[in-house]
């Protein structure tokens, strides 16, 4: 059963799924990454950014987008895979 949140493709053709992922070695917690994707990453106690391992709705890929633009320690990364009909 293909994943409910692949981007939608012609049939025949791969569909993407996004994830996000944080280094957290390079992450200082600053915070911004939760201030703009509330929907999908959360702070634990100290700061840290806790996201969610499922797929990114395709309607938050531009925030997303903003999101790893903005994080001022380069720590967020989206990652792209593609499936294969």
């Amino acid at each position: 059963m293909p994943d409910a949140n692949a981007r939608d493709a012609p049939e025949g053709t791969a569909a993407s799924v996004i994830r996000i992922s944080i280094d957290p070695v390079a992450c200082d917690a600053y915070g911004y990454c939760a201030e703009l994707l509330p929907e999908v990453i959360s702070l634990d106690e100290w700061g840290y950014p806790i996201v969610d391992a499922r797929p990114l709705p395709a309607e938050l890929e531009a925030v997303a987008k903003r999101a790893v633009r903005d994080c001022p320690r380069r720590a967020i990364t989206l990652r792209e895979r593609r499936s294969r009909p």
